[in-house]
């Protein structure tokens, strides 16, 4: 038997879908303005009579983008994709394990470890950067993938929602590995990782947006065009001397793209990372 709604339930239903209709072309504007503004030309872009679409697409500029010498487009995506693919996988075997000894490992001085891993999220960025400058340099690992990827191979942040999770995870399942013979390294990895894969494929996600999107870092470290990572690349389109809207959106489009796919794909981990990151002790 159909339930009959009200006229007051019904006009709720409708009010949100209005709702979810107006932040969805709110959310998708930016979009839409990137994707426009990068197939039309530099007249189209500054012209004062606003079209919705340019006159003419111009597919080519996609062309004059990676054909560019000034700007190596295809260089720096494949910098920022190794750069962001290994410090991903990298963090979370770290955080992971890091997190796991802290959960479940008894030591004398695991509270010390952890008030200290926790305190150093209280330390501005701008504290370190400079050190870790310094330390890069002497390493002469200026203008290379190393100096790009290893200084943030550890995070607190990650290592402490790991610690969270494996709080809460079920003790019965590790006990069952102990009677089987297992250590803790063994228990960690052939039985706590396989059935945590949802909460490590929302921090992966999380962890390698982040890695793509960093900037402050990358135009320090990576002086050469040959370590250019994208979000560099970016900001060569715009500066006080030139200014090449065009390309700047049309690469601007082409950047986002792996991080699109990737959350579309993977935003229900993201949701349930979230859900599942709380204090729960």
């Amino acid at each position: 038997m159909a339930i009959q709604r009200t006229p007051a339930q019904k006009a709720g239903s409708g009010l949100r879908y209005v709702v979810l209709i107006v932040g969805t072309v709110l959310f998708l504007i930016p979009f839409y303005l990137l994707l426009r503004n990068g197939l039309s030309t530099e007249t189209d872009i500054t012209s004062p009579d606003w079209k919705l679409f340019p006159t003419a697409l111009q597919w080519g500029n996609i062309s004059e983008l990676f054909s560019d010498p000034s700007v190596p487009m295809a260089r720096s995506l494949l910098n920022s994709a190794v750069i962001a693919v290994t410090q991903t996988v990298l963090v979370l075997v770290v955080s992971a394990m890091a997190g796991y000894g802290l959960a479940r490992i008894p030591y004398r001085w695991s509270n010390v470890v952890l008030y200290s891993v926790v305190a150093t999220l209280l330390i501005p960025a701008a504290v370190t950067f400079v050190p870790s400058f310094v330390l890069v340099s002497t390493l002469g690992w200026v203008s290379t993938l190393r100096g790009l990827i290893v200084p943030g191979l550890f995070q607190a942040f990650a290592t402490f929602l790991f610690r969270q999770y494996f709080l809460g995870f079920p003790k019965e399942i590790e006990d069952a590995a102990r009677i089987d013979g297992l250590g803790y390294l063994g228990t960690f990895w052939r039985v706590v990782m396989p059935n945590s894969l949802g909460f490590v494929a929302a921090i992966g996600t999380i962890t390698f947006i982040g890695s793509w999107n960093a900037f402050l870092w990358p135009l320090v470290i990576g002086q050469d065009q040959s370590s250019w990572t994208v979000q560099i690349a970016l900001s060569t389109f715009l500066t006080q001397q030139t200014s090449n809207l065009h390309q700047l959106f049309i690469a601007a489009v082409i950047s986002i793209l792996p991080l699109v796919v990737m959350f579309v794909f993977l935003q229900r981990w993201i949701v349930e990372g979230v859900e599942r990151s709380g204090i729960n002790e």
